[in-house]
């Protein structure tokens, strides 16, 4: 896992920052390892900083998924790709192959998981995380369009804002360099079928690509088998996307550009009742102005409208029966701008890259529910709406400060507010009665710093450090939408105030030679009143609830090492020890351990390449132990999973590809909300791959 090349200068993609070109690093040797090492000194990321940087010099932690690796992953879907990396985790252990959206939050370091996410999702610089719920739609994400995903743990919303409590991950689109076409057709086990397909083309200073892709699956069964009854079967599912770009070059320092993205999911949770449909679109548009004088000046510009559906069932004990228990119906909007300035490089005691921005984002949604209530009673509710508006904006400044060569300062601060507005529940009875609760306008504020610094005493060493504080916004569907999973009702909770963190981070990095890096980093954070869902007394529901505090604190450790020109291996482990410290009101929760939160995590892949016989890779991921709940009691064992892949050029530009997930059937607990769920067993394809034509 490192850094690609920059993209060649040209056109950009929507807040995608073109990074200068990098020296060219020579032909690897096949004698010399050394001369193949995948994380040369020339890489470059861009999310660290909102800079492009080699990624060496970036002060934080950053680890990219680089696009070879993209297509090497025996991954299907975007969310298990970057799970591959330990620090990396969803909310539950099943993918979006089969679990609901609204349960597909990121979290990084383990940093509180929740079907939310406190990890911000860009694409080229927009956010993702959904406006109603911050989760993120991972299907929509399509691969073959992708040149890298860059992951930044740690608070980082001293440069991003709400939702990068717990970093940034980042996917970047390919450049669109020339003509282009490539394409995926495969066909696997439990009928997966997938058609993906990108064309690309130049003419002159403008440039356009079109991306498509068409997944289908019949799932799997996914309640464990002692549990499982008459109306438990599989859990299907499908997709399309089609994602349109066009790209102009208008003057020699002006560059324009526009893209649409369309996207529709259905998915199936097992019974009759138990389904979810998205429809998205989305729309934006970029301009980026490079002046030599005046430095460069990038603003974006987006917005997104979405319907999410989902019915619910009431299940009888022995599942054997099912009635329709609730249909939601949840559509939202979001618009958004940005623009970000940086300044051109100047001196004062040494080298400065001072930059800022500006940011505004409204985010509406309303959750129409229809309710089938058990019994007739005449206080029974049969209609729920909820919902409401939330503006938020915030403007950063940051100066990356370099006054020896050895040893560079970063400093960042943001200011955000943000404002709760238009909030209201309205209940229908089934004697007719309706209540109407509005809830008052609420405007909160948060400044968030960040300090760093990167030291490199020896060419071969380089020390990181920083500290920070963060923050992220109760989502419109905390604060308003209640939602159930299995047989736990979950309320929702309008008086609940952003979460904040305090935390610190420290590492080494280490390049003996150019063939192998070794990482170690240690980090420590304190999150203040964190949102989560709370057990009731009496264990009569849940609700979302801003719980005291809890210490997050842990170490992550990796080496990369090419063995030769055509080996290389990757070892990786991240432990972390999350514990409530506080919980006012529930004292029988302090020195629990967060829900589905493990503290051991680890990831290994080796790597075969020979474009003359054969590419593999096989890649071992184990979860440790976790909790489904709060209070502890319902744990689930540890995982180990073995994931495996293998290609072979047929002609031309063709290869022929087989992929392997959970190669050994490993049958593991994925989540215990009312029913046990089960982890995705083998899911095995072949297929076609078209790369780089004509």
């Amino acid at each position: 896992m490192h850094a690609t090349p920059p993209p060649p200068e040209g056109p950009h993609l929507p807040g995608h920052v073109v990074a200068q070109p990098a020296p060219t690093s020579p032909t690897p040797d096949e004698d010399n390892p050394e001369s193949a090492k995948p994380g040369s000194t020339s890489r470059t990321v861009v999310t660290g900083t909102r800079l492009p940087r080699p990624i060496r010099d970036v002060p934080a932690t950053t680890v990219v998924l680089p696009r070879e690796e993209i297509d090497r992953s025996p991954t299907l879907t975007q969310d298990t790709l970057v799970r591959s990396l330990p620090s990396v985790a969803t909310f539950r252990r099943t993918p979006s192959l089969v679990s609901d959206p609204t349960a597909q939050g990121l979290n990084l370091r383990g940093l509180a998981p929740s079907g939310v996410a406190r990890t911000l999702v860009l694409l080229d610089g927009v956010p993702v995380n959904d406006p109603l719920g911050g989760w993120v739609f991972w299907r929509s994400l399509p691969r073959l369009g992708l040149e890298r995903i860059e992951v930044v743990p740690g608070g980082v919303s001293a440069l991003y804002g709400s939702s990068a409590l717990g970093g940034v991950v980042q996917l970047i689109s390919r450049p669109i360099t020339g003509p282009a076409l490539d394409a995926d057709v495969s066909y696997g086990n439990r009928g997966t079928g997938l058609v993906a397909a990108r064309g690309a083309q130049r003419w002159g200073p403008v440039a356009a690509a079109l991306e498509t892709e068409l997944l289908t699956s019949d799932g799997y069964r996914i309640v464990s088998p002692g549990q499982r009854g008459a109306i438990d079967g599989d859990t299907p599912s499908n997709h399309v996307v089609l994602n349109g770009l066009v790209e102009a070059q208008a003057t020699d320092t002006l560059t324009l550009s526009a893209r649409a993205n369309l996207f529709r999911e259905n998915q199936n949770g097992g019974t009759r009742f138990t389904t979810a449909r998205v429809e998205l679109a989305q729309f934006g548009a970029s301009a980026r102005l490079q002046t030599e004088a005046r430095g460069t000046f990038t603003l974006d510009l987006f917005g997104r409208a979405l319907r999410f559906e989902q019915d619910r069932a009431r299940v009888a004990q022995d599942r054997a029966t099912e009635v329709l228990a609730a249909s939601q119906d949840v559509p939202a909007n979001d618009q958004g701008a940005s623009l970000v300035w940086t300044a051109p490089p100047w001196d004062a005691g040494g080298p400065h890259q001072l930059s800022a921005g500006l940011d505004a984002r409204r985010m509406a949604g309303t959750s129409q529910e229809q309710l089938f209530p058990a019994t007739q009673a005449p206080e029974a509710l049969v209609a729920r709406e909820a919902g409401g508006t939330q503006w938020s904006g915030g403007v950063f400044l940051q100066d990356l400060y370099a006054p020896i060569p050895t040893l560079e300062l970063s400093a960042a601060l943001r200011l955000d507010a943000w404002r709760n507005t238009r909030g209201q529940q309205r209940v229908e009875r089934v004697n007719g009665a309706t209540d109407t609760t509005r809830y008052d306008d609420r405007t909160e504020h948060q400044l968030s710093p960040r300090l760093g610094l990167r030291v490199r005493p020896w060419d071969t060493v380089t020390f990181r450090a920083s500290g920070y504080r963060a923050f992220r916004a109760p989502t419109l569907n905390e604060l308003y939408r209640p939602f159930q999973v299995g047989t736990v009702l979950t309320a929702a909770n309008a008086d609940l105030s952003a979460e904040r963190l305090w935390g610190a981070e420290a590492g080494v990095e280490v390049e003996p030679v150019r063939a192998l890096t070794a990482r170690v980093t240690g980090f420590w954070n304190v999150l203040e009143d964190p949102i989560t869902n709370v057990t009731l007394p009496g264990n009569a529901g849940r609700q979302r609830q801003n719980l005291g505090r809890a210490r997050v604190r842990g170490v992550e450790a990796s080496v990369d090492w090419r063995l030769s020109r055509r080996w290389t291996t990757l070892l990786a482990y991240t432990f972390v020890d999350p514990t409530v410290t506080e919980a006012p009101g529930q004292p029988e929760l302090v020195g629990r351990q967060l829900a589905q939160d493990p503290r051991h995590r680890g990831a290994a892949s080796l790597t075969f390449e020979d474009p003359r016989l054969f590419t593999t890779t096989v890649q071992l991921r184990v979860i440790g132990p976790q909790f489904e709940d709060d209070l502890n009691e319902r744990g689930m064992g540890g995982a180990l999973v073995v994931d495996a892949a293998v290609s072979r050029r047929l002609f031309w530009k063709v290869d022929l590809f087989a992929a392997v997930e959970n190669l050994f059937d490993r049958e593991y607990l994925a989540g215990r909300a009312g029913v046990d769920t089960l982890g995705p067993p083998v899911l095995a394809r072949v297929g076609l791959r078209l790369r780089d034509a004509p």
